[in-house]
């Protein structure tokens, strides 16, 4: 261990400067891809995530909730794309789409996939939102600077932050 430190030493100060800078932000680089495995792990460590992810393999080993699922899911874009083009939705369809939406809803491993989906989503979300914010502030944020509902300067969401 003293050996390899020292070694790093000597090879540090032999460097030129603009090395000295790259070595550098390779080792942050390598903090951050460190810390952000050890995020990985502490978000695979949820017991709620772990279920969750429980729903999603018992959906996708489900080849009936699956083609239960794909034929709501193509009817659903349909249904969308009628709209899109301005042609008007019958009754029929869109009570046959509501029939076949209830009962995918009613499936417990359907459901718990929407519901894993979902999970997932919040966590990603949050994440994205925690991450997006330090960059933008420099700092760790706190829970008050998520309270006041904008996004900030430079956030990509299209919000008008004059």
């Amino acid at each position: 261990m003293y050996y390899r430190r020292l070694t790093r030493l000597i090879t540090w100060q032999k460097m030129p400067a603009s090395a000295h800078k790259t070595m550098q932000t390779t080792t942050q680089e390598s903090t951050v891809v460190q810390k952000t495995r050890e995020l990985c792990q502490a978000i695979l460590d949820q017991p709620d995530l772990r279920s969750a992810r429980q729903g999603i393999d018992a959906f996708m080993s489900d080849d009936a909730a699956r083609a239960q699922y794909d034929g709501v899911m193509s009817k659903g874009q349909a249904l969308q794309e009628k709209q899109q083009r301005s042609v008007p939705l019958t009754g029929e369809e869109i009570s046959a789409f509501e029939k076949d939406k209830d009962a995918l809803l009613k499936n417990p491993v359907a459901r718990g996939f929407l519901d894993a989906q979902q999970e997932f989503h919040d966590v990603h979300k949050s994440i994205n939102e925690y991450v997006s914010k330090t960059l933008e502030l420099g700092r760790v944020p706190t829970e008050e600077d998520f309270e006041s509902g904008e996004c900030g300067h430079g956030c990509g969401c299209g919000h008008d932050h004059h």
